[in-house]
């Protein structure tokens, strides 16, 4: 139960606590390099007319309505180490001589960033396809009067003018990054030894550990102090951001 002060004293001591910060920032890290760009030049290209755009776009969009659980189990089967469908590819077309352990301590957490950009994407995307349509077209042919080509016309009005809507896909990013779990859970559990624990998923088998594969006595004490810690920690890094965000305005 709740001891006070002893449950942030040994929070302090906790090494796996701070490896599962470190997992964390490294997850989030991964995922914002990653997604961001990508969503927004898959919303360039589907923003353009031709044939079979829509359909492109609901494709693309499908990995956000799908459930963590249902995600997981399925990338579960293409990242399998003895048949996965990827391990499968790669030793037919003589590209390694061996499977890889994609879950394993080497790639688990890679792989786990690789599902979750794929999850992500089409959320972003749509999001970057609001703001480019929300941009007059009178910009961009005033921009062609003068002379101005395809990446003029990109860093000097496209990039601008999204300017807002890419402040809320960054701040959305990053708390949705920072406090994903649910497919790491289903996938490792946070394994092995430890390498896809990240903060929520430490904080969901204090309360849950039956479930989750954890000890067998559930720490509610210990747990409100990784939780405020976490809280505490997530806070911090939006606070920056925002801070960031602030300075950026002012300059540009």
């Amino acid at each position: 139960m709740f001891i006070g002060l002893d449950n942030f004293a040994r929070l302090m001591r906790d090494t796996e606590f701070w490896q599962s910060v470190v997992n964390t920032l490294v997850y989030a890290g991964g995922k914002l390099l990653v997604t961001i760009p990508l969503s927004f030049v898959l919303a360039v290209i589907l923003n353009r007319a031709f044939a079979g755009r829509q359909l492109l776009r609901a494709v693309y969009f499908l990995p956000t309505i799908v459930s963590a659980s249902v995600m997981a189990i399925v990338f579960y089967v293409v990242f399998n180490s003895y048949n996965g469908t990827i391990n499968q590819m790669l030793l037919a077309s003589g590209i390694i001589s061996a499977p890889i352990d994609w879950l394993g301590p080497k790639y688990a957490l890679l792989t786990s960033i690789i599902i979750a950009i794929w999850g992500a994407i089409g959320n972003y995307m749509l999001l970057f396809l609001a703001g480019l349509q929300n941009i007059p077209e009178d910009l961009y042919e005033a921009a062609s009067l003068d002379g101005a080509g395809p990446i003029r016309k990109m860093w000097s009005i496209t990039v601008p003018m999204l300017g807002p809507v890419l402040q809320m896909i960054i701040m959305l990013a990053i708390t949705v990054s920072l406090k994903g779990y649910e497919s790491i859970m289903v996938l490792t559990e946070g394994g092995p030894y430890g390498k896809t624990n990240v903060m929520y998923l430490y904080l969901y088998k204090l309360f849950f550990p039956v479930s989750s594969g954890g000890t067998s006595a559930q720490q509610f004490g210990y747990g409100s102090a990784v939780g405020f810690a976490t809280a505490v920690i997530v806070g911090v890094i939006t606070l920056l951001y925002f801070r960031l965000s602030k300075k950026l305005n002012e300059i540009y």
